[in-house]
């Protein structure tokens, strides 16, 4: 199964979009997809406060696992910067933005908010398209990075 499918399947069984691009990738990154349902657990919808979107917190992390740096600096950390402004910038372009309110248009930090996105089918129209985005700008990154 392709990183999209994998990534659309696992949000549609009810985890958050974080998990679910993070766990399509947990081959590349050296973890179990156990554990990366664990570490994306806490991520979605803006970290329930609707501060950047779980989708690009979860490619966040396999940009970070992949291309990250443990030595305090150097050309691994000029590169894990890099990996990290593309992410950003690409999402913000490709979804109007990077922050999970202004995308969804309601206030995810809030019962109201949550249930307007839900009202509104939001989280099963409009996020997937999100996870989708993540998981094309991501393999996008990594095959610039492996091509560099």
């Amino acid at each position: 199964m392709d990183h999209k499918q994998d990534a659309l399947d696992t949000f549609s069984n009810r985890m958050h979009c974080s998990q679910a691009v993070l766990a399509a990738f947990s081959h590349e990154c050296g973890i179990t997809r156990e554990q990366a349902l664990k570490l994306g657990s806490c991520f979605g919808s803006g970290m329930r406060k609707g501060q950047t979107c779980g989708a690009c917190t979860g490619a966040l992390m396999v940009l970070g696992l992949m291309y990250g740096y443990t030595d305090g600096g150097g050309a691994d950390k000029i590169r894990a910067d890099r990996v990290n402004d593309m992410m950003m910038e690409r999402f913000a372009e490709s979804c109007g933005s990077c922050l999970c309110n202004e995308i969804l248009g309601c206030d995810m930090s809030t019962a109201e908010g949550v249930r307007y996105a839900m009202d509104n089918h939001l989280f099963t129209e409009l996020c997937p398209k999100m996870v989708s985005n993540a998981v094309e700008i991501l393999e996008g990154i990594i095959e610039e990075i492996e091509n560099d």
